[in-house]
């Protein structure tokens, strides 16, 4: 009786405990289980891949290997750590101490190339295993790099496009491993994640190509800080290229600079200076304050407000409102400002998008820098009327010249065309739109900014072949003290083409150039270059082609006479003056103005000539990358590899002179 006593209390409290074990205390030691028996591995989901508007990849995910250890399995940790170092180019103590840190996993190094991953499977060590990650590839390198953004080494994106579109990103799956006692791997099950979506920009390649190599030429010629370079459509709001210097590689982005990887075409708060005058003059024209042929006197260059005089940079007298423009004269512009007042001029800025985001789909937006009326001194309204106590972004610029291009409406600048996986898209909603101005009143400016491109501040802004209006802009930069530097400009040019129905609006923004800093010399010819390959790239027809036709060329034996030009840049032959000597064209007056010199359609050249290589087949890049070598100017038109080129291979033609190259895919 008593064993069975004994026997009887020893089950009750065996079955207590277990009780205990079972129902009260079952939740923590489950999860102390799992937690010594599995682990669990994030795979990063495969990003979507980012197109061009021609379906032209600039950013991919692509598959490689990561290597991780399971330090339990690793017989020797100091012989291992040291075979790993050497291969892979890692510390061999830092190696050890993770050896020592942790039991059953750790990283030795994510995303390794093809060759590392090679060694290390040849040195065949146990407890060393392979992992197959998604690793972001950017196959045009730094085209675009400050739109596009960079993804870290967890494929998170950290900028630009890559951390603003979350679509892009996907969700990631999971790998859980089970492992006994002796931390070997029995068992694994993979939870699948799902692949991000395709985005297609409305970017196209190779006009963000034309105008990244433009206004890096320019940065480096007048040995500025940066710059920024925007293109738009002013139809529909679409970006066509956005650049800015410096530039980055997003491929190995961690060895750039901060600065470098700031995308200055939204981020970059500066006064616009000249530029700006479009707001007011735009206002004063709405307003029906002014006309373009009303004569205003400028007081031969000197105003004063409040107590301060304000120069013109030239003494200018009697002007009409448009030449108030075309010659940038402050003293006429801020007289249109004091006709509208404060508030009314307060309007009209807030109305053209200055002192709000845009809404583009790019992280890092800036609202730029506007005071209210109530806020303003004495003079504000005269300095803020010339681009002055404003603080804008290179976006907001070219939104507001855009709607003047349009025939009046401001409309929000877009840079995602298309979001899609498989066969379903989701478009991004339309455009908003807005009218700031009336189509008469756009009407009218664009022939005011088209007199500033004809006979004002812009003449080296004008194109071969089209016309085109714009406004250009110097702006003193504010210095450590607080005050406006002496020696540190912001040189700008903002413009469309053609005149009468521009498919395009340009922004070209110089930091601080050296030797040269106004906008007339530093980014007009930007302009210029950008506005001319990207009108040829987009088959835009010329409106302007009397410029091409016919130009004076000299003859051997006295007078010039007048020729046809050749649209190629090549000499002309003794038969092909005697031809224009007895053609029926009537001579016309006409000569270059010096900046075309080295531009213009027929290159008096006595320097020697460059034989053509034949371009059949290259690839737009490798085309565009001879003819700068070679000193020549490249007019293209299509995409993908050279099919046809004028003039012909092996054509010799002075440095300078400009080809005709047509791609097709």
């Amino acid at each position: 009786m008593i064993l069975g006593g004994v026997l009887a209390l020893w089950m009750l409290g065996l079955f207590a405990r277990l009780y205990q074990l079972e129902i009260f205390d079952y939740g923590e030691l489950l999860s102390r289980a799992q937690r010594q028996q599995q682990r669990t591995v994030e795979v990063a989901a495969q990003r979507g891949t980012v197109y061009d508007r021609q379906m032209r990849p600039l950013a991919m995910s692509l598959a490689v290997d990561s290597v991780y250890a399971v330090p339990a399995e690793i017989p020797n940790r100091e012989m291992t750590a040291n075979l790993l170092a050497a291969v892979l180019d890692l510390d061999q103590g830092d190696l050890v101490g993770r050896f020592k840190a942790f039991r059953s996993f750790c990283w030795i190094k994510r995303k390794v190339s093809s060759e590392e991953a090679k060694r290390v499977r040849n040195l065949n060590l146990k407890g060393i295993y392979f992992q197959t990650e998604m690793k972001r590839f950017y196959p045009k390198g730094a085209l675009a790099a400050q739109v596009l953004g960079y993804v870290g080494l967890d494929d998170k994106g950290l900028a630009g496009l890559e951390f603003g579109v979350k679509e892009i990103e996907g969700k990631p799956g999971r790998v859980l491993v089970a492992e006994d006692a002796r931390h070997q791997s029995y068992r694994s099950s993979e939870s699948q994640g799902r692949a991000g979506k395709n985005v297609v920009l409305t970017l196209d390649e190779n006009i963000q190509y034309i105008t990244e190599k433009a206004l890096s030429e320019a940065v480096t010629q007048f040995q500025a800080a940066g710059g920024a370079a925007i293109v738009q459509d002013p139809n529909t709001g679409e970006i066509l290229a956005m650049a800015g210097v410096p530039g980055f590689d997003p491929n190995d982005y961690a060895k750039s600079p901060p600065e470098a990887r700031e995308n200055r075409a939204v981020s970059w708060v500066y006064e616009p200076g000249s530029t700006f005058k479009l707001v007011t003059v735009a206002a004063a024209l709405e307003e029906k304050l002014a006309s373009p042929s009303e004569v205003i006197d400028c007081q031969m260059g000197s105003i004063t407000l409040a107590g301060h005089v304000i120069h013109d940079h030239k003494p200018y007298g009697d002007l009409t409102v448009a030449d108030v423009i075309a010659q940038s004269s402050d003293v006429g512009t801020i007289k249109l400002g004091l006709r509208l007042g404060e508030d009314r001029l307060y309007r009209y800025i807030r109305s053209f998008g200055f002192g709000a985001r845009g809404g583009i789909e790019l992280p890092g937006e800036e609202r730029g820098l506007l005071k209210p009326p109530s806020a303003w001194s004495g003079i504000s309204i005269g300095e803020i009327s010339m681009g002055q106590e404003v603080g804008v972004t290179p976006l907001q610029l070219v939104s507001a010249y855009s709607a003047v291009a349009n025939g009046g409406i401001l409309i929000q600048p877009r840079i995602v065309r298309d979001i899609f996986q498989g066969n379903v898209h989701e478009p991004p909603l339309p455009a908003r739109g807005q009218r700031v101005v009336s189509a008469q009143t756009a009407a009218t400016l664009r022939q005011v900014f088209g007199g500033v491109v004809e006979h004002g501040t812009g003449t080296p802004a004008q194109l071969s072949g089209y016309t085109a209006g714009g406004k250009t802009g110097t702006a003193q930069e504010i210095d450590s003290s607080g005050k406006y530097s002496k020696t540190n400009y912001i040189a700008s040019f903002l413009g469309f083409a053609p005149l009468e129905k521009p498919a395009i609006t340009i922004l070209v923004a110089i930091d601080s150039p050296v030797g040269a800093h106004y906008g007339t010399e530093v980014a007009a010819p930007v302009f210029r270059s950008i506005a001319e390959q990207t009108l040829a790239c987009l088959n835009v027809p010329q409106d302007n082609p009397s410029r091409l036709l016919q130009v004076q060329l000299p003859t051997p034996s006295g007078p010039l006479r007048q020729q046809r030009s050749n649209p190629v840049g090549r000499r002309t032959t003794q038969s092909e003056m005697a031809e224009a000597a007895t053609s029926p064209v009537e001579p016309v007056s006409y000569s270059l103005p010096a900046q075309e010199a080295t531009r213009g359609t027929v290159i008096l050249n006595d320097g020697p000539l460059l034989a053509l290589p034949d371009f059949s087949g290259m690839a737009l890049r490798v085309v565009a990358e001879k003819c700068q070598a070679l000193g020549l100017e490249l007019n293209l038109s299509g995409s993908g590899v050279a099919i046809q080129q004028s003039p012909a291979a092996g054509t010799k033609v002075p440095a300078g002179s400009k080809v005709w190259v047509n791609f097709e895919r």
